[in-house]
């Protein structure tokens, strides 16, 4: 007699924590993506990560009820540690990750599998849509800088195509179990902003990855600012986001291609300090200092000038890395409160930024921290 051969599993880690809310919309989603998968099994890992609300009582009742779901009770130690406690119980091929306010749309990890199976990846990534607005009106938006990147279905290396390195997250993703074991991947533990220097390595040590167009994640952004990511004014926040950079930039000057290290460092690792440089005024003293710290660790012997941030924001870069605070502030509230871009005039080097003299006097100002190039509106 011959054994029956074992079918395909896919394993979905699901950390749950303080998401009663929004926790059986998720699994609800993720159990939906069954019928796709054709004979490929379904695994379901939750791992109530010491929830103090009903998240662990509600992922109990889907285990209860179906066979699928499992469920894993630790004490609170954080979204990292959570998801490798959730690994260390899958079984399945296959691995994917959703967090519990999130979802996944119906046939994502069908349209993921297509592509790996078509490839012979390591692992593929999707587009992600931005679950906006309130539970009675909802708005899916995708980034346009997420379609861009997955415009094409692909497969490829991360020389390639180097800005997919900005497709930080973890729950976008299909992997073959095996690659990630074989690689030693794993989450960082203790930080927020954990998925960054484990997808930056699961991209370097991919023999091949897949890319596909189609959205397969829905991200969900809390109007009332709760979630950890929505937090960037604390001094904890900016910490953990410096610590997270410099780990993955270390990960990809390690990989040693030139092109992909400068592609990272000038669009992909200052992609999101604009968002930091918002909180600039009314900054303390110490966030302040924190912020300039990082920004020369990492810039300092190059400029953000060269970065891909917009004009506005290269010009707040270079006041940081100069130390002028009270300029950077002012220049962040002046166009705060413009509402729109900063004004453009032509100048013997070109079109350049100008401002109010009592904002900023240009003249103090290096050339290429108020250039807008010939791209830029």
């Amino acid at each position: 007699m011959f054994a029956r051969r074992r079918s395909t599993l896919l394993s979905v880690v699901v950390p749950a924590y303080d998401v009663a809310a929004y926790l059986p919309a998720c699994l609800d989603s993720v159990l939906a993506q069954a019928p796709s998968l054709g004979r490929v099994g379904l695994e379901v890992v939750v791992v109530d990560d010491g929830s103090p609300d009903e998240s662990g009582a509600i992922a109990d009742s889907y285990a209860a009820r179906d066979p699928r779901v499992r469920v894993v009770h630790t004490e609170n130690r954080g979204l990292g540690a959570a998801r490798n406690e959730g690994l260390r119980h899958a079984t399945g091929d296959l691995l994917a990750f959703a967090d519990s306010d999130d979802m996944v749309p119906p046939g994502a990890y069908a349209a993921l599998l297509k592509q790996l199976t078509r490839t012979g990846a390591d692992f593929v990534v999707g587009s992600v849509a931005r679950l906006e607005g309130t539970a009675e009106d909802p708005r899916l938006v995708e980034p346009p800088w997420m379609r861009r990147l997955h415009r094409q279905r692909m497969d490829l290396v991360i020389d390639d195509l180097p800005e997919i390195l900005g497709d930080v997250f973890a729950w976008n993703k299909l992997f073959r179990t095996s690659f990630w074991r074989d690689t030693a991947l794993s989450w960082p533990e203790g930080t927020r902003y954990e998925d960054q220097p484990t997808t930056t390595l699961a991209y370097l040590r991919a023999r091949r990855f897949g890319l596909i167009p189609e959205v397969v994640y829905h991200w969900r952004i809390r109007s009332d600012g709760s979630s950890i990511t929505q937090q960037r004014s604390s001094l904890d926040d900016l910490r953990d986001r410096w610590e997270t950079k410099l780990t993955s930039l270390r990960s990809v000057e390690e990989y040693g291609a030139p092109k992909v290290t400068a592609m990272f460092r000038d669009r992909v690792l200052a992609g999101d300090l604009h968002r930091y440089f918002a909180e600039l005024p009314g900054c303390d003293d110490a966030w302040w200092e924190l912020l300039r710290t990082g920004v020369l660790s990492i810039w300092g012997s190059r400029s953000l000038t060269h970065s891909g941030l917009l004009p506005a924001d290269r010009l707040v870069g270079w006041l940081v890395e100069q130390g002028r605070r009270a300029e950077a502030e002012a220049v962040v509230a002046y166009a705060r409160d413009l509402g729109r871009p900063l004004d453009r005039v032509e100048s013997a080097d070109g079109r350049r930024l100008d401002l109010p003299a009592d904002v900023l006097d240009v003249r103090t100002v290096a050339p290429a921290a108020l250039e807008v190039r010939s791209t830029e509106r």
